[in-house]
């Protein structure tokens, strides 16, 4: 199993941060970085949001070896002909390494404070729905595409430079609902992101997404399973209640088939169980930015 890192961009993250947390995720050895994309946080906490590609842009060209990309780039407030500009030319400067997650949006608070409409769930979810097929035409096609929609339109558009690898970023959708996200998945993406689910659900939903996959005549195979999910480590029994306690939080309130928690010894036997059940790629949710030793700690107990 792939284990990344995932942080959440508007908890205080600006350029310092940034930069050392980049330069300790590739020099670990994690397998790659990947970070939420808000304006704010959901409650009346306004904290440094350091805004996302252009942050990826300056870790694509300061890294060598590590995937990344956002958790997810909501359509909401991010125009999709430009994501798909953005992200075609930040994988280019990366060498093939961003994956492109995309969501519908969903926090309310940073809507409302910048102004961008959240729209009700059945529209937004089909406003999702045509920036996927916009995003996944542009970056497909060598031609000029057209796309008359509800939300967006195309008129003989191209994306110049052509991407250097085929088909772009790989796109990445998370989430669990049945009746519209995984079919997007089946439709659109290259991995699917099971975003803090228990491992009872992902069991059940997993082959689910292959019979929608086989359905659009795609190997089940082609799409990669992956996981964000929060981590509570500590090398010793006391670290981790030390580190729980802020959060009012104690070993025995956390599920075992959901939240990566514990010594060494305790998470890498929750890690095998995930990846017996196929996941590929689990995106651990470090809330302690400024703690590199211990994630320095956690990469020599994991990898």
């Amino acid at each position: 199993m792939q284990i990344a890192i995932m942080i959440e961009g508007q908890e205080d993250i600006n350029w310092t941060r940034w930069k050392r947390i980049v330069r300790a995720v590739e020099d670990f050895g994690f397998q790659g970085l990947f970070r939420s994309d808000h304006f704010t946080n959901p409650s009346p906490l306004n904290q440094d949001a350091l805004e996302l590609w252009i942050s990826l842009a300056w870790l694509a060209d300061n890294t060598s070896r590590i995937e990344f990309g956002p958790l997810v780039s909501p359509v909401s407030f991010r125009d999709p002909m430009l994501t798909a500009r953005q992200a075609a030319a930040v994988d280019d400067l990366a060498g093939g390494r961003l994956v492109l997650g995309l969501g519908a949006g969903w926090m309310v608070r940073e809507h409302e404070m910048f102004g961008y409409d959240l729209l009700d769930l059945g529209p937004r979810f089909d406003r999702f729905e045509e920036a996927l097929e916009v995003i996944t035409r542009l970056l497909n096609s060598n031609d000029p595409v057209s796309f008359e929609g509800e939300y967006y339109h195309l008129r003989d558009a191209i994306l110049l430079p052509r991407p250097q690898r085929p088909g772009g970023p790989p796109i990445l959708i998370g989430g669990t609902g049945r009746n519209r996200t995984l079919p997007f998945v089946a439709r659109y993406a290259r991995e699917w992101n099971a975003v803090s689910t228990n491992l009872d659900e992902f069991r059940e939903l997993n082959p689910y997404l292959d019979e929608l996959l086989r359905a659009q005549g795609r190997d089940p195979k082609s799409v990669k399973r992956s996981m964000m999910t929060s981590v509570y480590f500590g090398r010793t029994e006391t670290e981790l209640r030390r580190h729980l306690e802020p959060e009012g939080l104690s070993p025995d309130a956390l599920n075992p088939k959901k939240h990566f928690f514990g010594t060494p010894d305790r998470i890498r036997e929750q890690l095998a169980a995930w990846e017996a059940a196929e996941l590929e790629r689990v995106m651990l949710r470090w809330r302690l930015v400024d703690d590199i030793d211990g994630l320095e700690a956690l990469a020599k107990a994991l990898l």
